[in-house]
């Protein structure tokens, strides 16, 4: 049984600092921050959860049902992750690139703690509590200083290195060009990974740096023993809320200039660029196909298409389709129906991710997978997993990966510009935490 307990905070910025420094006593962590982005759809400002009380990890046979058991098993809030490579549980694929992060492919817990934050309300949700717990721990929270979560550790300088270089970008680029243009796919996210080996990072330090420098709306903290992931990602894959379904796919990535009047025009141009518009006209289509499946006949919607919103370091083309479901349809078997996110495949879905299997050097792992949560009420909530530093401390071990859409009008030189773009904010800071080298 649940404890719910909710306090009035003078100074959320703070309170979400103190819950992130809270936060890394625990071995199992989840904190998801909406960076006070305005959401129609979100349920709470921020959400962390820590401490578990059960786990499933698991690979990716079976995944969906073994999650699905332990969702009836629990009936109650559960945080973690799926990785893209669940794909294989959903259309019986196969994942055999190389892995240097060696993510299990699901991962999920009951935490003991949760805190949500909405406006100035923090509400505790905790299972199995002790007496005045809640309050020990919101005091601690209440009395907490800035200079509390400054940790100072020197570490050795990051040498990042591609796991392609620029050449065998564009030729396998152009392999999918060819693809496309007899007719496999009409597109396909086409994704490359930068790491670095026996390297060492602070994830808390490295996380509230990319966090500061993107503020983006589904930014996530993530450990879970000694993996975690560092997220500052601008896109929502799925959430339940109700009847209610609603996926925000992302398409189209644009620059930002100092200048007002140059970044202005820069959104504009990407507002009415042909080959972007159709990049993200095609994934909500295949957006639409599959909440289909989950959907009451009829109801599916393009409530916002193609349009264009600002973040710290690019401007981004968003769409959202909703959808209307049976108040007894099971929320694993939705996600399970539209996974992995159309904005990471491509269309036809199957014939894509097979193609990006052939192309890609990497196993993408929980890159373009999603992190969220379950309520016990049968709501989800989960983001796409891009724009993120992937880290496993015991195979010292940091990964970023970035990708573009590639469709029939794709230049290989401009889909490699858009993804130097993307990797920029990750690139800075690891650049200024750890002396970024580039080989």
């Amino acid at each position: 049984m649940r404890k719910r307990v909710s306090y009035e905070i003078p100074n959320s910025a703070l309170f979400k600092e103190a819950l992130t420094a809270w936060s890394q006593q625990f071995n199992e962590v989840v904190w998801l921050d909406s960076n006070n982005h305005t959401d129609a759809y979100s349920c709470f400002d921020a959400v962390l959860a820590v401490d578990a009380l059960t786990i499933k990890i698991t690979d990716a046979k079976n995944a969906f049902a073994d999650l699905q058991e332990y969702y009836e098993q629990t009936k109650d809030w559960l945080f973690g992750y799926l990785s893209y490579d669940l794909k294989n549980d959903v259309e019986r694929l196969d994942s055999t690139n190389f892995d240097g992060l060696r993510f299990p492919d699901l991962y999920f817990f009951q935490p003991k703690k949760i805190i949500t934050i909405k406006g100035t309300t923090a509400t505790f949700t905790y299972l199995n509590v002790v007496a005045d717990e809640i309050v020990a721990d919101f005091e601690w929270l209440s009395a907490f200083k800035n200079e509390q979560c400054i940790v100072k550790k020197k570490l050795n300088p990051i040498k990042i290195k591609m796991r392609i270089f620029k050449d065998e970008y564009f030729k396998r680029v152009k392999d999918m060009l060819t693809h496309i243009h007899r007719g496999d796919i009409y597109e396909a996210n086409f994704c490359q990974e930068f790491y670095a080996e026996n390297t060492e990072i602070q994830p808390y330090n490295t996380y509230k740096k990319l966090n500061a420098i993107s503020k983006a709306p589904f930014a996530s903290f993530l450990r879970l023993d000694d993996k975690y992931l560092l997220s500052a990602t601008p896109e929502r894959y799925l959430q339940k809320k109700g009847s209610q379904i609603i996926s925000q796919p992302i398409k189209g990535t644009a620059k930002r200039a100092m200048n007002k009047a140059v970044d202005d025009k820069l959104k504009q141009t990407l507002a009415t660029d042909e080959k972007e518009r159709a990049e993200n006209i095609m994934i909500v289509d295949l957006v639409r196909n599959d909440l289909s499946k989950s959907a009451l006949k009829g109801s599916v919607l393009v409530t916002e298409l193609c349009k264009v919103y600002t973040f710290e370091q690019v401007h981004q083309m968003i769409s959202t389709v909703t959808a209307q479901v049976a108040h007894d349809k099971n929320p694993v078997e939705i996600i399970k129906e539209t996974f992995p996110m159309g904005s990471m495949t491509g269309a036809p879905k199957i014939s894509a991710m097979n193609i990006i299997e052939e192309l890609e050097s990497f196993k993408r792992g929980l890159y373009s997978g999603a992190v969220g949560y379950f309520t016990p009420q049968g709501d989800f909530d989960f983001n796409v997993v891009i724009r993120s530093i992937l880290y496993n401390a015991s195979e010292k071990y940091v990964s970023f990966a970035v990708g573009s859409a590639i469709t029939a009008k794709a230049i290989p030189e401009k889909e490699y510009e858009e993804c130097l773009l993307k990797a920029k904010a990750m690139r800075d800071v690891l650049e200024s935490e750890y002396r970024f080298n580039k080989k």
